[in-house]
């Protein structure tokens, strides 16, 4: 449940009712924002009688909650959240775009792949320490030298880095190399790995699973925003279904329906929905036009000789179209690039 306070309710009557959760065994979330300060009840809401809420000084009305995540969702937090992550903002009026390559192959390979990005104007280095593969035999990345490399070269263009995790073991060396923290599509449901990142103090990107719900992936967020970690992002990164023509099916209508029911911010992937380059920039200025906060976006050096994912990977030169192109488009639906 929330409970909706009076415009004119002071410090003491928040406190009240805060204190009145707590001895309850619940939690208290107080949001404040322009429109209407509100708390939220987190845990069993029968141990309260609603009745009694409701004749406190400073006390509006109190509204149930149905939804399963409730910290993710806009009813605890109205107003739309901004993460920041080391002073770069998700979720305010500039898009963010990360780049970089699939995986990280070698230092003179991830340096050259930051050089270009930066270039091109995206925040973000983005590349696969490890890397979780369908096949065994395929290449599983260089693991924590491969963080250590995106550190380097992140440090060296004055970029953010962002790479995935894909078992609690790396958390510890990924904090210390990474400004955010990914969960892959396959790890959506990790819900050991997602308690554990709700306690490592990182920002966490956190992928749609590949077959997953909407409802399913607010619900996986929950579980990081309920250790304590606020600074989640969702990515879009396309769903399975019947269609082959692309790798997945992108599902922008994921874009707006997440924008109504969560305050998170979400950015999209185009280039694991597309696995093809040459539909990649066409599903990214999409993107921006249906309201995401940002793309995340494979870039290659020389993608042919990519050890994964080369299909899907643009050149430098590519980006740097696919970065113009899609600054016209967050310009005509208000944002900026």
């Amino acid at each position: 449940m929330i409970i909706v306070m009076k415009n004119n309710a002071t410090q003491q009557d928040f406190k009240a009712v805060e204190d009145l959760i707590v001895s309850k065994g619940l939690k208290p979330h107080l949001s404040q924002g322009a429109q209407a300060s509100i708390i939220g009840v987190i845990g069993d809401k029968t141990r309260l009688a609603v009745e009694n809420i409701e004749m406190m000084e400073g006390v509006d009305k109190v509204v149930p909650v149905m939804e399963s995540y409730k910290l993710a969702g806009r009813a605890f937090h109205p107003e739309g959240s901004v993460v920041d992550v080391g002073g770069v903002k998700i979720g305010g009026k500039e898009l963010v775009v990360m780049a970089g390559p699939c995986a990280v192959e070698s230092e003179a390979q991830i340096m050259k792949a930051a050089e270009a990005v930066a270039e091109s104007g995206a925040k973000f280095l983005r590349g696969g320490a490890y890397k979780p593969r369908t096949s065994p035999y395929a290449f599983q990345g260089l693991e924590d030298e491969g963080y250590r490399l995106l550190r380097k070269a992140g440090d060296a263009f004055g970029l953010k880095v962002v790479s995935e995790v894909v078992s609690q073991n790396e958390i510890a060396i990924a904090s210390e190399c990474c400004d955010m923290i990914q969960v892959g599509a396959r790890n959506m449901q990790n819900f050991r790995l997602l308690r554990a990142l709700g306690q490592c103090g990182r920002p966490v990107l956190l992928k749609r699973g590949i077959a997953s719900t909407i409802v399913e992936w607010l619900d996986a967020a929950e579980y990081i925003l309920s250790e304590g970690n606020p600074n989640v992002v969702l990515c879009e990164r396309g769903i399975r279904t019947f269609e082959t023509a692309t790798r997945n099916t992108l599902d922008l209508g994921a874009v707006a329906v997440v924008k109504e029911r969560s305050h998170l911010p979400v950015i999209v992937d185009p280039s694991h929905a597309a696995g093809k380059m040459r539909y990649v920039e066409p599903l990214a200025l999409a993107a921006v036009a249906a309201g995401a906060d940002g793309l995340i976006v494979e870039v290659h050096p020389q993608p042919a000789q990519a050890l994964s994912d080369a299909a899907q990977q643009l050149n430098p030169e590519q980006f740097s179209g696919l970065m113009q192109h899609c600054a016209a488009v967050a310009q005509a639906v208000g944002r900026t690039l």
